[in-house]
């Protein structure tokens, strides 16, 4: 084989490995796509058309409408053919069950959050952090008319709710610095807190109390109190709450249920796997 031959056959066969890498590459990015309209779809309890969506993730609409195709057929999205809307499917709630199950929020959470709400008479909601906000894993509402609207899988503000305070005040030192820095402290009702400086104040009243409330601060005409569970280095993995509409409870009485909640999150604490 000539010098040219050799040098043509190294230049294909770099090319040939280039062009394979790049397709991987497009793969995996395609694979981020996906997974990004899934967030974004989790965001949007009433479903989102292409077009919504599109927009949102900043995907050409071709993009957008393949993706959505795909998860469509794979049952990790449903399409609602008469509003044209896009909801999570039933896929994802399945594999959100076997998650809650392995960390154990199923099976041995639940007996003790029907515990608390049999003596409160009230909603019980447990919660973790997901990043800039709280994620609802398990609730168990009170044996009255009116319903707490966070069920499992709701994705909440850190700044506006008591479980969001509990996990913020409650955080490993530097993580919780970076949250009272980065937050959007964007507002949900007209009580919602968004100075940053009266914010810091509200995460070291909480710290000082062991305890966080929420009154009317996330949803009108609700409240809560809640406190932290402590992982083996004394930082919050979880949250647990009581939340009632406000004229059912007066702060000073929902109050009144900080130390049933504290000894059910001593409990959970140590029955549940610490993240």
């Amino acid at each position: 084989m000539s010098v040219n031959q050799t040098t043509v056959g190294d230049d294909m066969a770099a090319e040939s490995k280039a062009e394979s890498k790049a397709a991987k590459g497009d793969r995996t990015d395609m694979v981020g796509k996906a997974l990004g309209l899934l967030v974004l779809l989790g965001d949007e309890p009433r479903g989102a058309s292409a077009a919504e969506i599109s927009r949102r993730a900043d995907l050409p609409f071709s993009t957008t409408y393949r993706l959505l195709g795909s998860l469509t057929r794979d049952g990790f999205v449903d399409y609602e053919a008469d509003g044209r809307r896009y909801h999570l499917g039933l896929r994802i709630f399945q594999l959100g069950q076997r998650v809650s199950n392995h960390h154990g929020f199923a099976g041995t959470a639940m007996p003790v959050l029907r515990r608390v709400t049999e003596q409160t008479g009230e909603a019980t909601i447990l919660s973790v952090r997901d990043g800039h906000h709280h994620l609802t894993v398990n609730k168990v509402d009170g044996p009255q008319m009116f319903r707490v609207t966070s069920d499992p899988g709701h994705l909440g503000s850190l700044h506006t709710t008591a479980v969001g305070k509990a996990l913020v005040a409650f955080a490993e030192d530097s993580e919780r610095e970076r949250l009272l820095e980065e937050l959007d402290l964007e507002p949900l009702t007209e009580r919602s807190i968004t100075d940053r400086d009266v914010f810091r104040a509200e995460i070291d009243k909480v710290r000082r109390q062991g305890f966080a409330v929420m009154d009317e601060e996330n949803e009108t005409g609700m409240r809560a109190v809640a406190v932290p569970l402590f992982n083996s280095q004394g930082h919050a993995f979880a949250s647990l709450a009581t939340a009632v509409p406000v004229f059912r409870l007066s702060l000073e009485a929902l109050i009144a249920h900080v130390p049933l909640l504290q000894e059910a999150a001593a409990e959970l604490s140590a029955r549940l796997p610490q993240r």
